[in-house]
């Protein structure tokens, strides 16, 4: 007999760490209406990068991502690029940084802010 599993699907997600560190930033600004934007753009070394903003406003279509306070937008031309993405904040040898750990991704540069499908 086989057993059937089934799971939520992931559609994104933010961490605890990036999330603290959007607090951290929205406290250094003064400006509480500040989240953090994640979106994609062409080019690279690999086809598409990653960016990141602070943006105040919300646009109708946006698909918000909340942790511990903090709101991570996506705009929907980049969310299909970014499903199933985890969102997090690293610091380490190479710097500080918010960083994208995408599934999607068939192919990363060395600086993994690029990447193709």
């Amino acid at each position: 007999m086989s057993v059937v599993q089934t799971a939520e699907p992931v559609i994104m997600s933010f961490t605890d760490n990036a999330a603290e560190k959007v607090h951290s930033l929205i406290s250094e600004e003064g400006n509480d209406n500040l989240k953090l934007r994640v979106f994609v753009t062409g080019g690279g070394c690999s086809g598409f990068q990653y960016g990141f903003s602070f943006d105040e406003a919300i646009n109708e279509d946006d698909t918000i991502i909340e942790n511990k306070g903090a709101a991570l937008l996506v705009d929907p031309l980049s969310y299909q690029y970014l499903i199933g993405a985890r969102i997090d904040y690293e610091e380490g040898l190479e710097g500080s940084r918010f960083v994208v750990n995408n599934p999607m991704a068939s192919t990363t540069c060395g600086c993994g802010s690029s990447f193709s499908i």
